[in-house]
C-alpha cells in the first residue's frame, strides 16, 4: 500500500476509534426514564427497529450507547471494522481499509406521540475509496462509467438523515410518518448491516442488490399503521441508486413506490414481506425499471453460556426486460458465552452476465452463483463505552464452468481478517426495566425490623435484623409481577430493640404474654403478599434454645 494509502487507513483507524468514547449509559438514577423513553407509544420495545421502519424480533439484542439529554433520549450506534480483505483467483485484490457506520438518535415524547430524528454517516468513501473493497462476484453501481465488479461498493458518507413521528389513535392501534433527504423506504430487510444474523460479518451478501440495495434512497417519505404485533406501510421515493461520487445528496424527484407488510407473532419471530417499482435504478441503463419483491423471516433466541442466537431466511427477486433474477440467503450469528461468537451465511443469486462483466458473453444469459462463508470472532478488551473484538472470515463460492474460465476456477475464494470496535451490548430485558406505564412505580424503602431470639440469654445472641426488599420487575408477557425477598443478617449491637428506619420509633421486644405463635395463628403469612412488612405476618421457628441449654 503507498504513503498515501497508509496515512488515509491511521487516519481512519483513530477516527474509528474516537467515535465510542462516549458514556455507556445514563446514571443509574435515570435508568428507568432513560429506557422508558426508547418504548413506543404502544409499548413497542425499541430494541424491535432495525434500520428505517424495519421491524426486529424483540429477543434481538442491540449495541448502542443512551444517554438522556434533557427530554431527549440519545443513542449511539454504530460498528467499525479494521480488516485485511484478499480475494484470490484472476479477478481477486487485496486490501487494507476500513468498514464501518455511526448513527445518532434522538428520541422525544410529543403530547402522546413519539419523535424520532436519525443521522447516519460512513467513513468508507476516505478509507475504502471510490471502488469499495475486493469482493469476488459481487456486482451493483458503477465506477468511472464502467460497472462495478468484483467489488462491493463503499457506502455514502451521509447514509440516513430522516425523521419519524409515531403517534397512536387507539389502544392497539398508532400511525407512523418517517421521511427525509436519505432514508430507507418500505422495501426489502433489515438492512444487512442492521441484521443481528449479520452483526459479525464485516462484508456485504453477494446478493445485496436483489435484497436491500434500497438502504440508502436520496428522498423517502413513508407512511404506516401498526399495531402491537403488525405493520402495514407504503413508501415514494427516489428509486435511483447513490453515483461514485459518495459525498453528496443524489436527489431527484420521487419516482418509485413501495409497499410492506410484517407481523411479530411472538418475541422471537418477525416476518416481513414486501413489493417495489423501481424507476430507472442504475445509472448506466436509465431507460430501464426493476420490479423488486420478496420475504424474510429474522428469529432472536437463546445461544450458549449466556449468549445469543440470531438467524435470518430470506428470498427475493429482481425482475427487469422480462427476465426474473432471484435471490436466497440463510445467515446466522451464535454467541458462546458473552466474548466468543461463530457465523456463517449461505447465498444463492441468479446473475447475468452483464452483471458479472463477462466479455464475449451474452450480456443476458443468466448464471447461478453459490456462496459460503464461515467466521469466528473473538471479544479480547473492553473500552469506554464498547468493546474490541478479533476475527476471521472464510468465503468460498461455486460458478459454472463459463463463468469459473474468467476467475481460473470454478470455485474462487476469500479470506478476511478483522478487528470489530462497537458499543456494548444493551439487551431487550434490560432496555425493557422501565417499560412505559401510566404511572412509574417506586420500589418500597427497606424496613429494617428487630427479632429477639428467644428469652434465654445465657446464648449472648445478637438480634436479628430482618430487612424488606420488594422490587418490580418486568417480565417477558410484559405483566408487573412483585417479588418480596427476606434478607436476615447479625447486626453488631447490644440486644436492646433497634430503631427503625421508616419510623424511628423503638421496638417492643416480644414478651411471654404475645408469643409469635399466637399471632400466626390468627394471620398466616401465605395469605398475606407484604407479610415481610410486619412480624405479626411472619411464622417464625420455635425457638430450640432452651433443650440445649436449660
Amino acid at each position: 500500500m503507498n504513503r498515501t494509502g497508509s496515512i488515509r487507513l491511521a487516519f481512519a483507524i483513530a477516527m474509528a476509534f474516537g467515535v465510542y468514547p462516549v458514556q455507556a449509559s445514563a446514571q443509574h438514577e435515570h435508568e428507568m426514564t432513560t429506557a422508558s423513553m426508547m418504548d413506543g407509544p404502544l409499548g413497542v420495545s425499541h430494541i424491535r427497529m432495525g434500520s428505517g421502519t424495519t421491524w426486529m424480533p424483540d429477543n434481538s439484542t442491540m449495541h448502542a450507547n443512551h444517554k438522556m439529554w434533557g427530554d431527549w433520549t440519545l443513542m449511539l450506534h454504530g460498528v467499525a471494522f479494521g480488516q485485511y480483505d484478499h480475494q484470490g483467483t484472476k479477478r481477486g485484490d487485496s486490501q487494507l481499509g476500513i468498514v464501518d457506520w455511526e448513527m445518532l438518535m434522538a428520541m422525544r415524547s410529543i403530547g402522546s406521540g413519539r419523535l424520532h430524528l436519525h443521522g447516519m454517516v460512513s467513513l468508507e468513501p476516505l478509507t475504502l475509496g471510490a471502488r469499495g473493497y475486493p469482493l469476488v462476484l459481487q456486482t451493483g453501481e458503477s465506477y468511472k462509467g464502467q460497472p462495478l465488479h468484483d467489488r462491493q461498493h463503499p457506502h455514502d458518507a451521509l447514509m440516513e438523515l430522516a425523521a419519524m413521528f409515531q403517534q397512536p389513535i387507539g389502544r392497539n392501534l398508532a400511525i407512523e410518518l418517517y421521511g427525509g433527504l436519505a432514508g430507507e423506504p418500505a422495501i426489502g430487510p433489515v438492512a444487512f448491516m442492521h441484521r443481528p444474523s449479520a452483526q459479525s460479518d464485516p462484508l456485504a451478501p453477494l446478493g445485496h442488490h436483489w435484497q436491500d440495495a434500497t438502504h440508502i434512497s436520496f428522498g423517502v417519505v413513508t407512511a404506516g399503521l401498526y399495531s402491537k404485533t403488525w405493520k402495514v406501510e407504503a413508501s415514494t421515493f427516489n428509486g435511483r441508486e447513490p453515483d461514485e461520487n459518495r459525498w453528496n445528496l443524489d436527489l431527484r424527484r420521487l419516482d418509485s413506490y413501495s409497499a410492506r407488510v410484517t407481523v411479530n407473532p411472538v418475541r422471537e419471530w418477525s416476518f416481513s414481506g414486501w413489493y417495489g417499482y423501481l424507476a430507472s435504478p442504475e445509472e448506466l441503463h436509465p431507460d430501464e425499471s426493476v420490479r423488486r419483491y420478496g420475504a424474510s423471516a429474522l428469529h432472536g433466541g437463546r445461544g450458549s453460556r449466556g449468549g445469543t442466537w440470531s438467524s435470518t431466511l430470506l428470498a427475493a427477486a429482481n425482475s427487469h426486460g422480462g427476465q426474473v433474477a432471484g435471490s436466497a440467503l440463510a445467515e446466522s450469528n451464535l454467541e458462546v458465552g458473552l466474548k466468543n461468537s461463530f457465523f456463517t451465511r449461505a447465498e444463492y443469486v441468479r446473475k447475468s452476465a452483464a452483471d458479472l462483466v463477462l466479455d464475449g458473453v451474452d450480456p443476458e444469459r443468466q448464471f447461478d452463483v453459490k456462496s459460503l462463508v464461515l467466521g469466528y470472532i473473538r471479544e479480547i478488551a473492553s473500552i469506554r463505552g464498547g468493546t474490541i473484538g478479533v476475527g476471521a472470515r472464510g468465503s468460498v463460492n461455486f460458478v459454472p464452468d463459463a463463468v469459473g474460465k474468467f476467475y481460473g476456477t470454478n470455485a474462487p475464494k476469500g479470506i478476511d481478517v478483522f478487528l470489530r470496535i462497537r458499543p456494548k451490548a444493551m439487551r431487550e430485558d434490560e432496555a425493557m426495566k422501565g417499560m412505559n406505564m401510566s404511572s412509574p412505580v417506586a420500589s418500597p424503602p427497606k424496613m429494617p425490623m428487630t427479632m429477639p431470639m428467644g428469652s434465654d440469654t445465657s446464648m449472648k445472641h445478637e438480634p436479628m435484623v430482618m430487612t424488606h426488599a420488594s422490587a418490580m420487575t418486568h417480565q417477558h408477557d410484559s405483566t408487573m409481577h412483585h417479588d418480596s425477598t427476606m434478607v436476615m443478617h447479625h447486626k453488631p449491637s447490644a440486644p436492646v430493640a433497634s430503631k427503625s428506619t421508616a419510623t424511628r420509633k423503638p421496638v417492643k421486644k416480644a414478651t411471654a404474654k404475645k408469643p409469635a405463635k399466637k399471632s400466626t395463628a390468627k394471620k398466616p403469612a401465605a395469605k398475606d403478599p407484604h407479610a415481610g412488612h410486619d412480624m405479626k405476618g411472619m411464622k417464625m421457628p420455635a425457638d430450640t434454645s432452651k433443650k440445649k441449654h436449660p
